[in-house]
């Protein structure tokens, strides 16, 4: 989905908060700002901050970056894009966010809203631009379901292989943003099985309390593991393998 049809070039809100993927929307803020006149390339008012965790010395980077003074009339514009945000930084930055700054612009992107306080949240203008889910990815993760456990680790193995040349990893790219994306689908396609296998009576009554509760203990198990995994210092591998484990075959 587009985000331009939000976007108000005579009417911009101080801060934007957009759920979705980072590769389509931001060329979408970059044409945007083009068709305003403001130079992206060479520009030292114009700052991108391309992160897989946005931490506490980020938000420190980011209050000092956006409360000085222009160096040019124009606007001021950041891009922040992160697939996490460690809560320490989002407390920090709530007043910076809840007080606009003349002539300055933030554009927050991330993949899913959840990983933010409700407070934090509540400071933007929210932009929810997530699409439905990839057909692609719905197969991998369906394939995912039906194998037995040993392959299961070897799949989570390799889901989070990331290129070897480490300085040059996108956050795009990295284990956790692979993981938290595959979580995202898991928990999408076990939901959506459960709803069409008992609309269509394929549950005895007493089997659909069974997975029911089953399912409700899986999603718990992913939350928490959605709050570790966006932890510095947690074990990405570990806490897939532990997904592994717990994810139900309801496929069948």
């Amino acid at each position: 989905m587009s985000i331009l049809k939000y976007l108000d070039k005579n009417n911009l809100h101080h801060a934007y908060l957009i759920e979705g993927e980072q590769d389509e929307i931001i060329p979408e803020i970059i044409g945007f700002l083009k068709d305003l006149g403001i130079n992206t390339v060479g520009n030292s008012d114009f700052i991108h901050m391309n992160l897989d965790s946005f931490k506490i010395e980020d938000a420190r980077n980011l209050k000092s970056y956006g409360t000085q003074k222009g160096l040019s009339s124009s606007k001021k514009i950041f891009i922040i894009s992160a697939n996490s945000f460690l809560l320490e930084a989002q407390n920090s930055l709530l007043k910076m966010f809840e007080e606009p700054i003349e002539n300055t612009f933030f554009f927050l992107i991330v993949p899913d809203i959840n990983i933010l306080l409700k407070t934090f949240i509540s400071r933007f203008y929210l932009i929810r631009a997530r699409q439905g889910l990839d057909e692609k990815e719905v197969k991998e993760v369906e394939k995912f379901i039906n194998l037995p456990l040993k392959d299961r680790i070897e799949f989570i193995k390799e889901l989070l292989v990331v290129p070897e040349e480490e300085g040059n990893i996108s956050p795009l790219d990295s284990a956790r943003s692979k993981a938290l994306k595959f979580l995202n689908t898991l928990e999408s396609s076990l939901h959506s099985n459960f709803v069409k296998n008992f609309e269509h009576g394929r549950f005895h009554p007493e089997d659909g309390v069974k997975w029911k509760n089953s399912l409700q203990s899986c999603f718990l198990h992913f939350f928490k593991v959605r709050e570790f995994l966006r932890m510095p210092g947690s074990s990405t591998k570990s806490l897939m393998e532990s997904v592994a484990l717990i994810t139900p075959n309801m496929l069948q």
